[in-house]
Order: C-alpha cells, then structure tokens, then sequence
C-alpha cells in the first residue's frame, strides 16, 4: 500500500481528492489527509509517505512557504502542488521551491491526477538514486569522502553554535595491501564491506559512517566527548576482530583495524586540525602493533 499525504485546509477537498483515487486504474493506495500548516509540516518531514498532495492555500500561510521549510528540514518526499489558480507565475514558483508537478483544482480529474502522482513518484525514485551515487560509496553504501567532507563541515558549525563536542574516529583496515595481493581483489571488496558493515553497526542512528578512501573509514560522532568516541572506535575494532570475513567458498580471512580518535574542541579547533588529530593518533596506534584504538595526544603506551 502507498501511502500518500494530502495536505488541505479544505475537507470538501480532501473528499473530492479520495474520490479521484477511488477512480485510478491501478495501484493501491492509502490517503491521510492533514487540514493545517503545523500539522502537514510535521507529518511530511517524518519521511512515512510516498508522496504528498500540497494545496496553495493554508490560511494565513501558503504551500510554497510549506515545500521551502520542508526542504530544509531535509524532507525528500516527492510533492505535487495543487491551486485553484492558474498562474504560470505560481507554477514556476511550485517547481523553483521544489515540487515535482503542478495542478490546477478546477482541471483535475482521475486520470490527470494518476498521471501526476505516477509521474512524481517516478521522479523522485529517480532523484533519490542520483542523491544517493552522488553522496554514497558504491561499494560500501557509506557516505563517500566528499559527503564525508560536508557533514563534518556542518556539524562542526553546529557544534560551534550549540557549544557542543564533536568526535571523529579514523579507522584504517590493518595490512589490507597483503590481502589484496595475496587474495585478490574480489577478496579485498569481500572485505571492505563487510567491514564497512561491521564499522557502521556499532554508531547510533545521528552518528555517521564514512569511507574516506581506499580501506580507511570515519565515523562523526556528534555530542560525544572523546572518551566514549573511544569506546565507539573500541567496539569497531572488535566488531572486526570477532570472527573472520567470508571473502568466498570455504574461504575466510581474519581482519584487524586501528583507530584514531580526536575531539573538538579538545584535540582541534576546526575540521581540518581534527582530522589532522585523529590521523595522527591513527598512525600512532598502527605503530604500536596495530588493532587497537588511541585518543590524540595520549600517551604512547595508551590504548
């Protein structure tokens, strides 16, 4: 079942629009309907539907207002504007604030509104794909090094403004050059995701997860002090060390990883400097004999 928002201060509207859908040629669907501003801001930015019918007018506010907030709200669900006005002036204002399609109360009909609504979705599943090759790694699904390097940049700016820590851990695959020759490089892609599924499954939800090149990860740590952004870096590299990757049949390969941690503002006063913290504390843990995780700055024989 799709589940498809209306959102419309008119209930006569709302029934008209349930009517059409009764009317569809196929695919099933589930409409709920939200009469005010608040109520469908919040209901859209929970990411629950498919698609969302958005009227112009909702009293004192209007849907264009609406598509700007939820957009920078992150809100990706496609949106279809509907208005009792036929203006080219507020069509281009709809798909320049960002809604897929546009139509006219007085002119709909089933047809036209099944053709929208396929129309949005198949669009946005299309965008959605194309976010998703330009922000994720293709062969772990992380984020790749140039999302990496904008959401660090923008939790570093809210960690300014909200005077709150911001951890990141670098881990790096240990010997992962020996596995690529001795095994090959199917093997060496076995490994990196599976390792890359291990790594992300020990963060929380608001965390993110990285690979920021060829077998090095990140993770960004928000509200974490660099003590429990240790513990975090600690359970990914035990994550890794508790059973051996299956790079093929019958064949597995026992995997180890280092870890640096550093924290701003403790160990740096900015991205740049925190990643440079967190690198070297890498390279430290690398030499003290690897699988292991060390906080910037700590002593070397700290782990």
């Amino acid at each position: 079942m799709t589940r498809i928002l209306v959102i419309d201060d008119d209930r006569l509207q709302f029934r008209l629009v349930q009517q059409h859908f009764k009317n569809f040629q196929r695919g099933a669907y589930e409409l709920e309907w939200s009469e005010t501003y608040e109520d469908g801001l919040a209901k859209l930015l929970t990411g629950n539907y498919a698609a969302c019918l958005l009227d112009y007018r909702l009293g004192e506010r209007d849907g264009l207002q609406l598509i700007r907030e939820a957009a920078a709200g992150g809100c990706r669900t496609p949106i279809v504007f509907l208005t009792a006005e036929a203006s080219d002036n507020i069509d281009f204002q709809a798909m320049e604030a960002g809604a897929l399609d546009y139509l006219v109360k007085g002119e709909i009909s089933p047809r036209s509104l099944e053709r929208s609504l396929r129309y949005a979705l198949k669009l946005g599943d299309t965008l959605e794909a194309l976010r998703r090759l330009a922000t994720r790694d293709e062969l772990t699904g992380l984020l790749n090094r140039r999302e990496y390097d904008r959401v660090l940049a923008e939790e570093e700016d809210r960690a300014e403004r909200f005077g709150n820590s911001l951890a990141l851990v670098i881990i790096d695959l240990d010997r992962f050059k020996f596995i690529n020759d001795m095994h090959g490089h199917s093997a060496g892609d076995a490994v990196l995701r599976e390792a890359a599924r291990r790594i992300a499954g020990v963060i929380r939800t608001v965390d993110r997860a990285a690979r920021i090149g060829g077998e090095e990860f990140a993770l960004i740590l928000v509200q974490t002090d660099r003590i429990s952004a240790l513990e975090v870096a600690r359970r990914a590299i035990a994550a890794l060390a508790l059973e051996p990757i299956r790079v093929g049949e019958g064949s597995s390969l026992a995997v180890t990883a280092s870890a640096g941690v550093a924290e701003l503002p403790t160990d740096a006063r900015e991205a740049g400097q925190l990643f440079a913290a967190a690198d070297r504390a890498l390279y430290a843990a690398k030499s003290q004999g690897r699988n292991r995780a060390v906080l910037a700055g700590a002593d070397p024989g700290a782990t």
